[in-house]
């Protein structure tokens, strides 16, 4: 019992063993020959209609029917897979030319199942019937069917290029193909080009076909990402859909009609999608949502908030959303048994091979029936005009086979004309019938002439061919429904956003808000200011910048990390307005406090940030590497345990630096004693502090001749001194007095480098804002106390100081120079 016992290597047997499958699922299942574009299953659905006479122009068949055949004749698979190939044909959303006319539910665009095969009723579409035309003229090779009981054809004639028109799509072992549909007028013409002109450019034939045409219409965006693909076989296509813009006269509100959507996108998915988007707030300005659709068409229906700008809201949903998909490419197909990736010309050119097999095949098959004919009908023709012999030889004969040997001996007739005249009717002897045979006759003459000139000449063969290509492109064509379009910017809101200076507040719990400039009018030096936001109890406004409403926000916090925002998705609230909290823009760390808030146009090369920490430490870093946002924020500086950010400036390089404490002592160095470092690094020795000493604020000094340092105090008080009395040191040291700290002053807040053209802003703890001209401010030495700026309450202290850039033409009060009884001067006393 052990003699058929065979060792085997059961790697040689497991690589044997899948490779026979792969092969298996790669051209007996997954892949369509570039020939009719059929995988094995379409194959067999249609030939197995074809059989059961389902025809466009007969009655319609139970899909149970069909389904039977197919899985008991020709494919030894599950029903579900031959009945969703059949519904996929049967779709005019999935196939840009169906091939089956079905009858009940097929399923829908929003992914409704079709219903059950016994309820639904198919027959070929008369496209089909292109597909399978002259398969009975011995057009195509048959093979055993998987029980070797029948035959099968291995190839359809296929008069259309069905692998373009209706593309192609599946997974193989290891491989897939994604063929795209196509237009059928484009394709035949561009058939019709190659046969004139064998030779035609790559860019004349994208004039004929510019691109995939899918059944759902839409966009194609661009033509380099079609001229890829059509050149290598691979590529990648974005689709997006088609929309319009309406305006309801009645109310003036604007809303997004969708007509169209990109192929194989499902509907009521694309729906729930949205609405979840305006759910959790990541698309805001939609205010409805519903589905128009009917069976004149689609119409999803997006209306929008009053303020909401149309272009804006579109482009959020083609970039979160399936308004705007990608399709892949791959033109992979059997082509002599094997799967190759071709180019858009060799799948055109394989086709025309096929067609002109097929045709020479056909008229191999017809030239052999005529001339079958034509010698049966050269023996009646005969036999008409020797009609009383043959007759008297017919009586005389014992039987018919005696009858048959006669015709052949006396008249030379052969075997089938022979028997032909035996099998001849005597109605065929009326004078009509004989002019009907002498016609007959001389057609077939003419036909067979005909035949052999086209078989004798390629070029005759290949007008067949275009005459058929012609002929079905007059009959079947129909308009491209996709659009190819260039690609174009997509649209965001900055693009809407008018670009002007606006006020930034954060308070010190962390709520953040805008506010344009010309809201604050400018004051007199000494006003009581205007309230500029009502913190909650026991907060207070920290920060406070003048930032453009496209610029970029990077926010640093006291442990070094640096976060992104724009300043047009800080939230504009009123004068008065709180505002909201930051936490809810950014993804700060739990305890993270926000330090230094740093307005960036944008990010370029050959400048720096340079950032300072409370300790004195300064660090120098390529603002390149800080163009790269990260949703949780980067490390911008490693910083002692001990020790925080205070502040960051940005610098060309080559400035020089000035760094201000809170009991009044300030350096100025050259930045080009700080080298550039890494983002992490940790910097080098600024400034030094005396015990109870910090960092407060630092400037970059510009190259203006005429710039003045503002120093103020905690009590509203500070001073404007000429930047050339701060003398350049060597970084490290301990600096010069830049103010005077004492009780009526207080320590210092923050000194900024102005000029006699902006104005300035103060703000308090009660949240009280001052603005006011810098030139209402004297210039006085370096080592004095300085004026009073701002008049305070007596628990009330400033904390944070902003310069404007911008100039209010429309000041309604004049600016003057006031004293005050805290003007006078002291001597100057540097160390």
């Amino acid at each position: 019992m052990f003699d058929k016992i065979v060792d085997v290597n059961i790697e040689n047997e497991m690589r044997k063993s899948y490779m026979d499958y792969a092969m298996s699922v790669i051209i007996g299942r997954a892949l369509p020959d570039v020939r009719d574009g059929l995988k094995p299953v379409h194959r067999r659905i249609l030939y197995a209609m074809h059989e059961l006479n389902n025809d466009y122009n007969k009655p319609y068949k139970k899909s149970a029917r069909v389904v039977g055949d197919v899985i008991g004749k020709y494919h030894p698979h599950g029903d579900s897979a031959v009945y969703d190939s059949i519904v996929r044909m049967a779709q005019p959303f999935s196939m840009r030319h169906p091939l089956i006319d079905g009858q009940g539910n097929f399923g829908s665009v929003d992914g409704d199942s079709p219903a059950a095969m016994r309820y639904t009723e198919i027959r070929m579409d008369r496209l089909a019937h292109e597909i399978l035309s002259d398969i009975e003229k011995e057009t195509v090779d048959f093979g055993n069917n998987y029980d070797d009981s029948l035959i099968e054809p291995l190839v359809l004639p296929c008069k259309i290029p069905n692998l373009l028109i209706n593309g192609s799509e599946g997974i193989a072992v290891g491989m897939a193909t994604k063929i795209p549909p196509h237009n059928l007028k484009e394709v035949l013409d561009s058939l019709i080009a190659i046969i004139n002109d064998p030779s035609i450019d790559f860019d004349d034939l994208l004039q004929i076909i510019p691109g995939p045409d899918f059944p759902t219409g839409a966009f194609i965006l661009g033509r380099d990402d079609i001229i890829e693909a059509y050149k290598t076989g691979r590529g990648i296509l974005k689709v997006r859909a088609k929309a319009i813009i309406e305006i309801d006269k009645r109310t003036g509100r604007e809303s997004i009609i969708v007509n169209e959507i990109p192929y194989q996108v499902n509907k009521a998915k694309l729906i729930e999608k949205i609405a979840e988007l305006v759910k959790e707030k990541k698309i805001d300005g939609i205010s409805d949502l519903r589905d128009e659709s009917d069976r004149d068409g689609m119409r999803i229906v997006i209306e929008l908030k009053k303020d909401s700008v149309s272009a804006v809201v579109l482009n959020q949903l083609y970039k979160m959303t399936t308004l705007q998909t990608s399709f892949g490419i791959i033109f992979l197909a059997i082509v002599s048994g094997q799967p190759r990736i071709l180019s858009l010309r060799q799948i055109l050119d394989y086709f025309i091979e096929h067609r002109r097999n097929i045709v020479t095949r056909r008229c191999i098959f017809e030239l052999r029936k005529a001339e079958e004919r034509a010698h049966i009908l050269s023996g009646l023709k005969k036999a008409i005009d020797n009609i009383d012999n043959i007759i008297k030889i017919i009586k005389e004969s014992e039987n018919s086979q005696n009858a048959k040997n006669s015709l052949i001996l006396i008249f030379k007739f052969s075997d089938i004309q022979a028997q032909s005249i035996l099998d001849m009717r005597l109605h065929r002897l009326t004078g009509l019938e004989r002019d009907k045979i002498i016609s007959e006759y001389n057609d077939l003459v003419a036909l067979i002439d005909r035949l052999k000139i086209i078989l004798g000449s390629e070029i005759e063969i290949l007008n067949v061919i275009k005459e058929e290509f012609i002929e079905l492109r007059d009959k079947y064509s129909n308009p491209r429904r996709t659009e190819i379009v260039s690609a174009g910017k997509d649209l965001t809101l900055e693009d809407f956003i008018v670009e002007e200076d606006m006020v930034v507040t954060v308070t010190h719990s962390g709520y953040i808000k805008r506010n344009a400039v010309s809201l604050y009018r400018s004051q007199k030096r000494g006003g009581k200011g205007k309230t500029g936001i009502k913190p909650k109890e026991e907060d207070f406004v920290e920060h406070l910048f003048i930032a453009s409403t496209h610029s970029y926000i990077l926010v640093f916090t006291d442990t070094g990390k640096v976060y992104w925002l724009k300043v047009h998705e800080i939230p504009q609230g009123g004068r008065s307005a709180r505002g909201k909290a930051i936490v809810n823009l950014l993804q700060l760390d739990q305890n993270e406090k926000i330090m230094t808030i740093l307005p960036v146009k944008e990010f370029a090369e050959d400048k720096f940030i340079i950032a300072c920490t409370k300790k004195g430490i300064v660090k120098k870093t390529d603002l390149m590497s800080y163009s790269n946002p990260r949703q949780g924020g980067i490390i911008a500086m490693t910083i002692d345990s001990d020790d925080c950010l205070v502040s960051t400036r940005i610098t060309s390089g080559n400035m020089d630096l000035l760094l201000a404490s809170y009991c009044g002592k300030s350096i100025r160095f050259n930045e080009i004693e700080v080298r550039p470092m890494g983002r992490i690094a940790r910097g080098v020795r600024g400034m030094s502090l005396e015990d109870g000493d910090f960092i407060i604020g630092m400037e970059a000094v510009t190259e203006d001749i005429n710039a003045t340092l503002v120093s103020v105090t905690e009590r509203g008080y500070g001073k404007r001194t000429h930047i050339n009395e701060y003398r350049k040191q060597s970084r490290g040291g301990k600096g010069i007095i830049t103010i005077k700290t004492s009780d009526r002053n207080g320590a210092v807040v923050d000194v900024k480098l102005v000029s006699s053209d902006e104005d300035l802003m103060f703000i308090t703890d009660k949240g009280k804002i001052l603005r006011t001209s810098v030139h209402s401010l004297s210039i006085i030495g370096r080592n004095t106390q300085g004026v009073r700026l701002m008049v305070l309450e007596p628990s009330e202290r400033v904390v944070a100081v902003a310069k404007l850039a911008e100039k209010d033409e429309d000041l309604i009060n004049t600016i003057d120079l006031l004293d005050c009884d805290s003007d006078e001067e002291f001597d100057d006393d540097e160390e």
